[in-house]
């Protein structure tokens, strides 16, 4: 579903913060890079067009990236670099190009001596790039996510079916001599339910695949729009209900903290016996020790993986001998036309940030003025906060809609822009379920292509200029929240916090108004107020030694309904949480990660 994204340029005029000519440039002239101005004062400056810049490709690339390459700079191939080698030959380099295999390390960051300008990951995944050191030392890093979309979904059609019908096992038993028919009877895929677990791009692409074998496909991704599945025949699902009903389940999720062994004993407990899994993801989002559990009390009957938790697998691992698994060493993007794809994207990218053009795939947020960040720091936590707590509040599985986000302030419109904030509210509610990294560069874009309609509204209040902001408020139109005291009579989940003492605090929760330091972890409870709630609660986490941090009631009247939000400095227990729960005065309870 296409998007509207209302910027702070359709808002008021640029203000006088960013109309200086450094970062006027940045947006628009396309002779600037990123670089360290000073010592720990991040800046920019111009790059000098009058030589070409020089690119180390420290990996293989193909060879119409390398072309694009040649055009505009001196390309240095120099493949199986030893650390010490790329450090070596890094200080001469405006750019580097690695894939998986090349750890890019605070210490490459550190010998480049500041020229380094680019790195380009020809690929998806960054875990071998030092971000918070690139951006540091004021370096561009750059992906290339799109090109190897369908080659990943073609190899997940492919384990799915080779799965299904013994292939590989059949195959190594006739190689060895044996003739073995019986053995091998495979199963059907007309008519069996395939649970998708991830709807992006390679996620959506396996199941229109899937749609053409005949599979009856559902999918479970709380974040995706509904009516993006429903355009290809998909049904969103609750994460239980899709593995519950599944025949087939194929991972399409990212591997983050909360989907690290999202597959484990519990979840495997509640699948069909005979299910079958396919993941061509992150070895991460499954519990190997689990997987291998769950086959051999036959509730996994088969299962095929791309991707392992350690890669290579060590040669004893139990899954790479199982004849009940089908294993491929990580080739979910190796086809010829996939590995051509992602050299030219990211070579574009390379070529493009070189020339000082700000792509959409980059994946560390450009330096600002060290005045301005300095001013708006508190505030860029406060934003980034209330996007991850807001988004842990969503249930259901129709995805976010539409975004609002109110900011008070003292303040002309012309002295404050949001960008920078508006990014870090996306950056919040997007980036803990997903593999994409979001800054002031690419936060719209990945709003856009979500699906998320962002709007944004200034509120003038007589308050003193001398704060940027007074408060900011979130709010996501959804019909369903786990705390559904959040949810306003208009529909809108909604949570507002302001900066105190530098601190940034939770002061509303729906209509109810708490101040809470958004620090370590929260407890939210609606509740009947009356004596003795904050001793019980206090009690239940004092004998697990949980440190509550702080403590505050919000209420509508006396002896009515509260809101007590209590920040913690330890995650509770289940255990815990559930003897909250069922404190009979308690009517609704949520546990928040920060």
């Amino acid at each position: 579903m296409a998007a509207t994204i209302f910027t702070s340029a359709n808002l008021k005029a640029t203000p006088t913060w960013l109309r200086s000519s450094s970062l006027s440039a940045t947006f628009g002239v396309t002779s600037v890079c990123f670089r360290c101005r000073t010592e720990n004062a991040p800046g920019f400056v111009v790059f000098s067009m009058g030589s070409k810049p020089t690119v180390l490709v420290a990996e293989k690339l193909g060879a119409a990236g390398l072309d694009l390459l040649k055009d505009f700079a001196n390309v240095d191939c120099s493949y199986n670099l030893t650390p010490e080698e790329l450090c070596s030959k890094i200080s001469q380099c405006d750019a580097l190009i690695v894939r998986s295999g090349t750890k890019v390390n605070r210490q490459v960051f550190e010998a480049s001596g500041g020229k380094l300008k680019v790195v380009g990951r020809a690929g998806v995944g960054i875990d071998n790039v030092d971000l918070s050191a690139a951006t540091e030392y004021g370096c561009l890093v750059v992906n290339a996510p799109t090109a190897n979309t369908v080659a990943a979904a073609e190899h997940g059609i492919a384990l799915l079916t080779a799965m299904a019908r013994n292939v590989a096992q059949a195959d190594a038993s006739i190689k060895s001599g044996q003739w073995q028919r019986n053995k091998y009877v495979g199963v059907s895929l007309v008519g069996k339910t395939l649970a998708v677990m991830g709807f992006g791009k390679v996620g959506s692409e396996v199941a229109r695949r899937a749609k053409g074998l005949g599979m009856h496909v559902i999918a479970h991704d709380p974040y995706a729009p509904a009516d993006r599945a429903r355009a290809i025949g998909v049904t969103l699902v609750s994460f239980e209900e899709a593995i519950a009903s599944a025949d087939f389940i194929s991972l399409h999720m990212p591997l983050t903290p909360a989907t690290s062994k999202v597959l484990n004993d519990d979840t495997f407990a509640k699948m069909k016996k005979g299910v079958r899994i396919i993941n061509v993801a992150r070895g991460g989002v499954i519990d190997e020790d689990a997987l291998m559990r769950a086959i051999d009390s036959g509730i996994v009957a088969q299962a095929a993986l791309d991707v392992f938790a350690v890669e290579p697998p060590p040669k004893d691992n139990k899954l790479v001998q199982s004849d009940k698994i089908i294993a491929t060493p990580h080739l979910g993007a190796s086809t010829v036309e996939a590995q051509e794809g992602v050299a030219i994207e990211i070579a574009e990218a390379v070529v493009g940030a070189l020339k000082g053009e700000l792509a959409a795939t980059s994946v560390n947020a450009p330096m600002v003025p060290a005045e301005v960040l300095m001013e708006l720091k508190p505030y860029v936590d406060l934003a980034e906060k209330l996007g991850r707590l807001a988004v842990q509040l969503i249930a259901g599985g129709s995805g976010m809609k539409s975004l609002k986000i109110t900011y008070g302030s003292g303040r002309s419109g012309d002295d404050l822009d949001t960008r920078l904030l508006r990014a870090m509210i996306t950056k919040g509610l997007i980036e803990p379920i997903s593999a994409v990294f979001i800054n002031l560069v690419n936060a719209d874009f990945i709003a856009k292509q979500r699906g998320l309609t962002i709007t944004e509204e200034r509120i003038p209040l007589d308050a003193s200029p001398e704060a940027p902001l007074t408060f900011i408020q979130v709010q996501i139109a959804h019909p369903e929240s786990y705390f559904p005291t959040s949810v306003l009579d208009s529909g809108m989940i909604t949570v507002e916090g302001r900066v105190k003492d530098g601190i940034p605090h939770l002061t509303k929760v729906g209509t109810f108004e708490v101040d809470v330091s958004l620090e370590g972890s929260l407890i939210l409870c609606r509740q009947v107020d009356q004596p003795g709630m904050v001793g019980k609660v206090a009690s239940i986490l004092g004998e697990e030694n949980v440190n509550v941090s702080f403590m505050s009631v919000g209420r509508i009247a006396p002896r009515m309904h509260a809101v007590m939000a209590i920040g913690v400095d330890e995650e509770p227990s289940k255990e815990s949480l559930a003897r909250i729960g069922e404190i009979p005065a308690i009517e609704e309870f949520v546990f928040l990660k920060l």
